[in-house]
């Protein structure tokens, strides 16, 4: 018996929706055709003749991680270096911008690419349904929903559908996997009276599921509420072409990235260079204000922190300017005046050398007390004549008014004529090879080990010794003695002027001048004076380093 046509139904009024995790769908598909199983979004309902409004999380072809393109191997600055790190910053800051904008792009897109092709799917699905619907005998056969799902199948450009009624089930595909249809679609279908959807993942593609009862066609004239036949019609159709729309989008995208961080490198490198020229200028003019060129100024631009920053450099270059003015005034002002008076006691000194000398002379004439005064003070004339050449010659050397006159000597007759002008070749054990010559200035020499042999008797202990070597063009002449030696806080200090190690040793009877003109006229050599490490059982030993040939100089 025939029963009523049908036609698809479908009411304006959105019915409640019920959604569960999806799963497979269970029941009459072949086992050898199942595929991967599908994973679903929840259940939609879309009203007829309106779009459908998606309230449920894609659950579509995750999306594919942006790639920023090859990288671009170019020489960067120091990272430690603030332009390296400026350039960074820009470049990752604008690399992390691109991302972020190509991610809401891709989003945004591909919701809008995806809604429009559902939107379609869903007004196709349901206007074949109508069409077809009326073709379709209720209560029908397995044959019948054979014949309507494979129309429906070809208006959808051939997508899957399926058709069920009662406990039969067609297929426009029996050989296709029926697990994209998901048992929370087909409980939708049965529960609502208008189009559902569901997105779901097949086989790692996006797919759309559409399901809708059809209704049995309403007499003429009463409208188009129909009655529901038990027949529900399903479809499957591929969203792979809309995906791959999405992922050009994307690739296109991407493809801009890669100009995007070299431009943002460029303006980098730009801003960089505009931000640091002033600071590499402020560098060198500091390096030139410590090596003492004190009146470097750097030029002040702008009203920014960088010409702040200049202003305050020429401010500190002008004081420190004005400071060191006064300092060497008030020095050249000191050596003058050393100068000065050491020259106006010259004369009157060398008076009181004269008549100190006469009276020490006649002492044995004198009575005793005459006598003791008469050596005392011959003895002290002689120290303050003594004080005032070691004066004289110091401020010669901090004038700049020294010079070497050179001449070919031979070291062992040189060091025995200082020790017998002294008369301490008695009191010195000299190891003086023959052969050695240098090229040096013999008064200086003189000076110069006269001091260091005379301190070390003076206020070492014997035997004192002085040795003579000559190698790689090198001269070496070491004095050391067997006293206690000198403490640490002494030897620091040993080569400073008016310094005398009282704490450490007897009483010294020299001006604290002697050992600061030895060093003056060992570099006057092109040499230096060092003083060695502690030993046990020596004293203080004292090594003068010279070249072998110096030349005249002043």
């Amino acid at each position: 018996m025939r029963g009523r046509k049908g036609s698809a139904t479908g009411s304006g009024t959105e019915s409640a929706e019920g959604s569960t995790e999806g799963g497979t769908a269970g029941g009459t598909e072949s086992a050898a055709a199942r595929g991967a199983p599908a994973t679903a979004a929840p259940v939609e309902s879309a009203p007829v003749g309106s779009a459908p409004v998606e309230s449920a999380r894609a659950a579509s072809a995750p999306a594919t991680a942006v790639r920023t393109g090859p990288r671009t191997r170019t020489r960067l600055p120091r990272l430690d270096g603030l332009r390296g790190r400026l350039i960074i910053t820009v470049v990752v800051v604008a690399l992390i911008s691109a991302v972020t904008a190509t991610g809401l792009a891709y989003r945004e897109s591909r919701e809008a690419v995806l809604k429009r092709a559902q939107n379609a799917a869903v007004d196709d699905f349901r206007g074949l349904v109508e069409r077809h619907a009326a073709e379709l005998d209720v209560p029908t056969d397995p044959r019948s929903m054979a014949r309507f799902a494979t129309r429906i199948s070809s208006g959808l450009h051939g997508s899957l559908v399926i058709a069920r009624y009662r406990d039969y089930t067609a297929s426009s595909d029996p050989s296709a996997d029926r697990t994209r249809i998901t048992p929370e679609l087909r409980a939708a279908v049965r529960t609502h009276t208008r189009v559902s959807l569901q997105r779901v993942e097949y086989g790692g593609k996006p797919w759309l599921a559409l399901g809708a009862p059809v209704g049995l066609e309403a007499p003429a004239g009463r409208g188009s509420s129909g009655q529901p036949s038990g027949v529900e019609i399903f479809a499957a159709v591929s969203l792979a072409e809309e995906e791959r729309d999405t992922a050009e989008l994307v690739r296109s995208v991407q493809g801009g990235l890669v100009p995007v961080v070299l431009l943002a490198a460029v303006l980098a490198l730009l801003a960089a260079r505009t931000v640091l020229r002033p600071v590499r200028k402020l560098a060198r003019a500091t390096r030139r204000l410590a090596t003492g060129e004190l009146s470097i100024r750097v030029e002040e631009k702008g009203h920014d922190e960088l010409a702040e920053l200049a202003h305050t450099f020429n401010e500190t270059a002008g004081a420190l300017e004005h400071s060191v003015g006064e300092l060497r005034e008030q020095e050249a002002l000191a050596r003058r005046f050393v100068a000065d008076v050491s020259h106006e006691l010259r004369t009157p000194l060398a008076a009181m050398t004269i008549v100190s000398s006469v009276l020490e002379e006649d002492a044995d004439q004198l009575t005793p007390d005459t006598a003791h005064a008469a050596r005392t003070v011959s003895a002290e004339t002689a120290k303050l004549a003594r004080l005032v050449d070691d004066l004289i010659e110091i401020s010669r050397f901090d004038a700049r008014a020294v010079a070497l006159t050179v001449h070919e000597l031979d070291m062992a007759e040189a060091v025995r004529a200082t020790l017998a002008a002294r008369g301490w070749t008695d009191q010195v054990v000299a190891d003086l090879p023959p052969g050695i010559r240098a090229r040096l200035d013999r008064r200086r020499l003189d000076v110069i080990v006269a001091n260091l042999v005379g301190n070390a008797l003076r206020h070492g202990a014997p035997p004192v010794t002085v040795t003579v070597r000559a190698a790689d063009d090198r001269l070496t002449v070491a004095v050391a003695d067997h006293g206690p030696g000198l403490a640490p806080e002494v030897a620091r200090h040993v080569f400073d002027r008016f310094y005398k190690a009282d704490s450490a040793r007897r009483r010294s009877e020299g001006s604290g001048l002697g050992m600061a003109i030895a060093l003056e006229n060992a570099r006057l050599h092109g040499g230096t004076i060092e003083l060695a490490p502690p030993a046990p059982g020596i004293g203080a030993v004292f090594t003068l380093r010279l070249p072998l040939r110096t030349e005249s100089a002043s």
